[in-house]
């Protein structure tokens, strides 16, 4: 999407894509056409930028994002953004953003901050994906990811660095175990293990053979993934495992490895309905780990507040384009924050390579950011802009100090 403004300004976005997606997430448009691209080409969403979008916008003044927002959902008409497209809407958003930054003589972080009234940006605290499974590498592990986080960093760039050591001593110790090395969606190592528990110990192997202290320099954050793996019943199938659980059973394996391994952070634990169960999940572990809703709330301001009202979770991945629009995913930044929820900033399985998620992320004072492994150009350009911003900016780092549970504040 490229948007100019009648002073030269220009600004350009792209919007990604997600395997794993929550049920009440803002709606990605696709033509359906199963002869060209196998039904996932967007011309349609295309079609309604520059018809239906372009009509609405001229004249505008790129300055009010919230007007130009506020248009774009008004336009639309619809809860989920169906008709025209929260592909088409988000990338239209983020593009008048980052012209009316280039019109203010703004960095794109500068002008997030002005958006959301922060004086004080600061660089997120990153966390990457190590090992891989569920959705984003075919089914090979029952739950979707492991990731490193560098808890014992100071900066941006050393953080970075950690995770590097680890997803490089990661991929020895499976060359060396004799497991495949075959990347997943996130750029993640999909080495198919039989059990969460046997991925958390290559996890704790891996940070040790980088010659780094588990718990010390690098904790273990898990996505769940959990509402892929509920059914129709309520309870939880681990195919691997060949093991199916209820809620209960489900908190008490997720408590064990908090138990026994250095997790500070767990992810979409249960299904993104299973409302009560969150509430059982927080009461027994909210004190001790980070416990963050996904699918659970989907950037949506109206889930979040349930959240909020019924003490569910204690932190919230934020995605643009579950919410449509630059003004709506920072208000629910804003609010997250206004809680005392953890707010993190996270990227999608099919992303692109613009970076505007990390300008949010230090914009907004998130606190974190979850990115995806150190492996592809998608992924590598969101932590390179990160390290511009941290040359640039002289902002402070907010590091574990952002985290939830016994690592942060409530």
């Amino acid at each position: 999407m490229d948007a100019w403004l009648e002073s030269g300004a220009f600004g350009r976005a792209s919007v990604p894509s997600g395997a794993s997606t929550g049920a009440a997430e803002a709606h990605e448009l696709r033509d359906g056409d199963p002869d060209r691209y196998a039904g996932l080409g967007v011309l349609k969403a295309v079609a309604n930028v520059n018809h239906d979008i372009a009509q609405a916008l001229g004249g505008v003044d790129a300055l009010d994002q919230q007007r130009v927002d506020d248009l774009l959902v008004a336009l639309d008409g619809t809860p989920q953004l169906v008709r025209l497209g929260a592909n088409a809407i988000l990338g239209t958003s983020l593009a008048v953003c980052r012209a009316a930054a280039q019109a203010s003589q703004q960095q794109l972080y500068q002008r997030v901050a002005q958006l959301c009234g922060v004086a004080a940006p600061s660089l997120p605290l990153p966390m990457t994906n190590i090992l891989s499974g569920g959705l984003h590498a075919g089914r090979g592990m029952d739950v979707q990811d492991f990731l490193a986080v560098p808890v014992g960093a100071a900066t941006v760039a050393e953080a970075i660095h950690l995770l590097a050591r680890v997803r490089t001593a990661a991929s020895e110790v499976a060359c060396k175990r004799g497991l495949p090395t075959l990347l997943a969606d996130e750029g993640g190592l999909s080495p198919g293990l039989e059990s969460g528990r046997a991925a958390l110990q290559m996890m704790v192997e891996a940070i040790a053979h980088a010659g780094l202290k588990p718990g010390v320099d690098i904790a273990i954050a898990i996505d769940v993934a959990a509402s892929t793996l509920q059914g129709p019943d309520g309870a939880y199938r681990f195919a691997r495992e060949g093991l199916q659980r209820t809620g209960a059973e489900t908190i008490a394996m997720l408590a064990s490895w908090v138990d026994e391994f250095p997790v500070v952070s767990i992810e979409d634990g249960l299904g993104e309905e299973d409302w009560s169960g969150w509430a059982d999940l927080t009461c027994a572990l909210g004190d001790r780990v980070q416990l963050v809703g996904d699918d659970l709330f989907a950037t949506n301001a109206v889930r979040l507040q349930r959240g909020i009202a019924g003490g569910v979770a204690n932190g919230v991945l934020v995605k643009a384009n579950q919410n449509g629009t630059v003004s709506g995913t920072l208000a629910v930044i804003a609010q997250a924050k206004s809680a005392g929820y953890a707010t993190i900033v996270s990227a999608r399985s099919g992303e692109t390579e613009d970076t505007f998620m990390s300008d949010i992320a230090v914009g907004s004072a998130a606190g974190q950011i979850k990115i995806g492994s150190l492996r592809t150009s998608s992924t590598v350009a969101k932590y390179n802009q990160l390290l511009r911003i941290e040359e640039h900016s002289g902002a402070a780092y907010a590091g574990i100090r952002s985290m939830r549970g016994r690592h942060g504040p409530r």
